[in-house]
């Protein structure tokens, strides 16, 4: 099993920046992929962001360009740079990892004002 702690969302305002970082622990070393979801109020959790061991990135349509995904092997933490915000990125973010299974973070919640 992996544990995953989020940290870094908060209150920006529209076209600020915020920094999202997701350690992880546990069976670590069995980890492929790793990324984002995110679930707004009402609205089912969307893939934001997913990045595999070897460094391959993959980003929902409505955060290219502004988000950044990275990963740390060595620290065994995954990144989520958002740039640019808007009051529609607003929404609970939680980290997950794959491996024989999908384990999830607590999730954080970053909230974009107008």
């Amino acid at each position: 099993q992996v544990q995953l702690v989020e940290s870094g969302g908060g209150l920006v305002q529209a076209g600020g920046s915020l920094r999202l970082s997701c350690a992880a622990s546990g069976t670590i070393f069995s980890i492929n992929n790793m990324g984002w979801h995110r679930q707004a109020p009402g609205k089912q959790r969307e893939l934001v962001a997913a990045i595999t061991s070897g460094g391959s990135t993959t980003y929902a349509d409505s955060v290219k360009g502004r988000f950044t995904i990275s990963r740390d092997n060595a620290k065994n933490t995954v990144y989520l740079q958002m740039n640019s915000l808007k009051p529609e990125d607003t929404a609970v973010y939680y980290c997950w990892a794959g491996h024989s299974r999908i384990d999830w973070g607590q999730g954080t919640q970053v909230t974009v004002s107008s």
